[in-house]
């Protein structure tokens, strides 16, 4: 028989990036008296992450726990990128409810409708949350209406659509029932939570049950398992079984038992069902197992994941600076094999599978950032690779075999004086207009388009309206495939044709040939593409060229050149602007781009070689 837990309630924090997750849940830890009076704890406290405090985004869910009138709130921190949806999908399973955060200028946003969406398919109980009802243009009753609508076409049951509503300013750690009565305080937002968001139910006479949805790792206790406990109690040191979702059956000992409370979690004795709870002692614990009582014979369901859509080939680095600036032994194909294969036991939305060579790997994501931070994760932890361009995953059509490819839903917002171009851009990749309307000087724009065509378009798109056009693009669906081919990079590569180091001299007299993404004095090698031509065909430039010694003066005698400041590429430039017969080579210093091809006479042989097969291919047809 079934009851409800009152002491306890589960909650998802989820919102589109920027929306002030993170920043709310500051002010309810503070509000809540995790920390002592007086105490610096600065700010986005659980965004404990380095990667995730350099970009600003919510990159892992977290899990926090607060007592409020004596009933302990269990908190998850979630993405907001659909990038990341692996993290909002499994972590979703541990709650019962959700606070929508919506911001009062903006509205309802892409990645909304993403975590709207899932969550409303487990029937969480939603409380949305107008934040940042401080800001100047703030429209707070057009994104509650906005946001109803959502509710509306995203299939809510009445119960759902018939949500709470709280106001509030994040920043200030302030809320209320309405944008006039925003009190001092939280307050009216830890009411309605305790209100609205049911308690877990439980049944306390079976036998523990829990799914584990996340994995931590700690380096004297080992592998975590994270999950909430669906029934019965778990206590230290009681043999349990691990049932994988395959039905294999693995007996161990819990060694150790964790609770959430405040920013930590806390060894317990025992734990009841309802809770979140972390547990550690089985081996190689993995998402969607289910630990259980040895009397339960049947897991529990597991998470099911959306799969990805694009991917890319991890290399053993094979560029004659291989082995420099890596951990010693940290770049062979097994540790990279191993580092890979890791990462999808705790990243459920990412597909590792071996290449057609021992040394490559092919590494499938939700979409270019997914897969751009694994790269940064890894390159920081000491290993060294390279990476390939980012292509689309092709589906094949069950019944008629047709073959299919994955498009995008791309939301657009640009001033109405760009408008005009990114309608040209976007018309280019195929992109098909859903909507469109004007209001206060901002054009806002809906289209469908392949995925095959946005790759590489976010730093176009941001150079294009000057950096203040907002992109977001959210998978769709896989329908047939689009005719065509994406527009091509639009420059050339320059590439390095000698080995040595730069010399001012040689970039100076250069610099007319294109734009350079080195400085004098880099250690360069063949092959290496050291910057941008001005046309759209790669030029071979010799970089390291000194200056002939004689005692003739030159024309150039007396002159002053000078050379222009390089362009300086992020990790997410290089993948954006690389180009299909190139590489990124990555190690924990440096960022190379480099042809696959280092030899100049070698790739020219097999342009020339394609070009021949291509023109025999057309005099056939």
């Amino acid at each position: 028989m079934t009851e409800r837990r009152t002491d306890i309630r589960n909650i998802a924090i989820i919102a589109h990036v920027d929306h002030g997750k993170t920043t709310l849940v500051d002010g309810m830890l503070k509000q809540a008296k995790v920390f002592r009076e007086g105490v610096q704890t600065g700010e986005r406290i659980l965004d404990s992450n380095a990667l995730e405090r350099e970009r600003g985004i919510t990159i892992l869910a977290k899990n926090t726990a607060i007592t409020w009138n004596g009933v302990k709130i269990n908190i998850v921190d979630t993405p907001g990128h659909a990038d990341f949806g692996g993290e909002v999908e499994r972590v979703l399973n541990m709650v019962d409810g959700a606070l929508l955060l919506i911001d009062a200028v903006e509205g309802p946003m892409p990645q909304t409708r993403f975590v709207l969406r899932k969550a409303l398919e487990l029937g969480l109980r939603i409380i949305v949350v107008i934040n940042k009802i401080d800001r100047p243009f703030a429209r707070v009753e057009e994104a509650l209406n906005e946001t109803f609508d959502l509710f509306v076409e995203l299939g809510a049951s009445d119960e759902q659509a018939d949500f709470p509503v709280i106001y509030a300013i994040g920043m200030e750690g302030r809320a209320g029932d309405s944008a006039e009565t925003v009190g001092g305080d939280l307050t009216p937002l830890f009411e309605v939570i305790l209100k609205e968001i049911p308690a877990p139910e439980i049944d306390p006479d079976q036998q523990a049950r829990m799914l584990v949805t996340t994995l931590e790792y700690d380096n004297y206790k080992g592998q975590i398992g994270v999950g909430r406990l669906r029934s019965g109690e778990l206590r230290r040191g009681m043999p349990i079984v691990r049932i994988k979702p395959t039905g294999e059956r693995i007996p161990g000992r819990i060694e150790y038992l964790f609770t959430y409370h405040n920013l930590s979690r806390q060894e317990v004795e025992s734990i009841k069902a309802g809770d979140i709870v972390a547990i550690a002692g089985p081996d190689e614990l993995q998402i969607s197992d289910t630990i259980a009582h040895p009397d339960v014979l049947e897991a529990l369901p597991p998470i099911r994941v959306e799969e990805p859509t694009v991917r890319m080939t991890f290399g053993v680095n094979t560029s004659p600076f291989a082995g420099r600036e890596g951990k010693t032994g940290w770049g062979t194909s097994r540790r990279l094999r191993e580092r890979l294969y890791a990462e999808t036991r705790s990243n459920v939305a990412l597909r590792v599978a071996d290449g057609e060579t021992p040394e490559r790997f092919i590494v499938s994501g939700r979409g270019e950032l997914h897969l751009g931070i694994l790269i940064e994760t890894m390159r920081r932890e000491g290993y060294e690779f390279d990476v390939s361009k980012p292509e689309v995953i092709y589906h094949q059509n069950p019944e008629t075999g047709a073959l299919l490819e994955p498009f995008e839903e791309v939301h657009i917002e640009v001033a109405d004086d760009t408008a005009g171009t990114i309608f040209e851009m976007i018309g280019a990749r195929k992109g098909r207009l859903l909507n469109m309307h004007s209001e206060n000087g901002t054009t806002y724009l809906h289209y469908i388009a392949p995925t095959r065509f946005l790759i590489g378009f976010q730093s176009q798109f941001m150079r294009a309206t000057g950096g203040m056009g907002q992109f977001h693009a959210l998978f769709d669906s896989y329908g047939p495939v689009v005719d065509g081919e994406p527009p091509r990079r639009q420059y050339g590569s320059l590439v390095a044709m000698e080995t040595g180091v730069s010399v001012n001299y040689a970039m100076t007299h250069l610099q007319p040939r294109g734009t350079f993404f080195i400085v004098p004095g880099t250690e360069v090698y063949k092959g290496q593409v050291v910057g941008e031509h001005i046309r759209s065909e790669d030029l071979d430039i010799n970089v390291n060229k000194t200056k002939g010694l004689s005692a003739v003066h030159t024309k150039y005698y007396g002159e002053e050149l000078r050379l222009k400041a390089p362009r300086e590429l992020s990790l997410d430039d290089f993948i954006e602007f690389m180009a299909e017969d190139e590489l990124l080579e990555v190690t924990p210093q440096s960022l190379r781009l480099r042809k696959r091809v280092l030899d100049p006479e070698e790739r020219m042989k097999q342009r020339k070689r394609r070009e021949k097969l291509l023109a025999e291919q057309q005099e056939q047809q």
